[in-house]
């Protein structure tokens, strides 16, 4: 062989062994990439989301509890007394429910706001000790808190 010849065969193996590196290497950022799309998803998009809807749930519960016992403070001693309240219609483009837990009287009666995947619970200030409460809504439309004495 004739040094041209070597030097040919040595420059067509450098060429694939250049192409075989380029291919594995971009193999390997492709996998990396794969992988960073997957928990970017999960890390700046679901953690935020579930945050955002928990707090927001806590301020429905609150605001549904403040309502609640405002309605008890200036109900009659005899006869009914109705409000209607507004709750947003979403958070963060999901539904959810309003769910009032009677528990134990005067223990533990509760809000709780759910969408199925987050859920807070508040507890029902003031009145836990006097009245039950119960009921179920949601953030469609106008809600209705409705008090009667006899307790119906």
């Amino acid at each position: 062989m004739t040094s041209s010849t070597r030097n040919t065969l040595r420059s067509d193996e450098e060429a694939l062994s250049g192409l075989l590196e380029y291919i594995s290497v971009t193999g390997v950022l492709m996998v990396m990439m794969i992988i960073i799309m997957f928990t970017v998803n999960t890390t700046l998009i679901e953690n935020p989301s579930g945050s955002l809807k928990y707090n927001a749930f806590i301020d429905i519960g609150n605001g549904v509890s403040a309502r609640i016992v405002d309605l008890y403070i200036v109900a009659p001693v005899n006869g009914t007394i109705s409000t209607k309240f507004d709750l947003p219609d979403d958070v963060a483009g999901k539904n959810y429910i309003v769910q009032l837990e009677p528990g134990r009287l005067g223990v533990d009666q509760r809000i709780q706001v759910t969408d199925g995947k987050v859920t807070s619970t508040i507890a029902l200030a003031g009145i836990g000790a006097n009245r039950p409460v119960t009921g179920q809504t949601s953030g469609s439309g106008l809600n209705r808190i409705t008090y009667d004495s006899r307790g119906v």
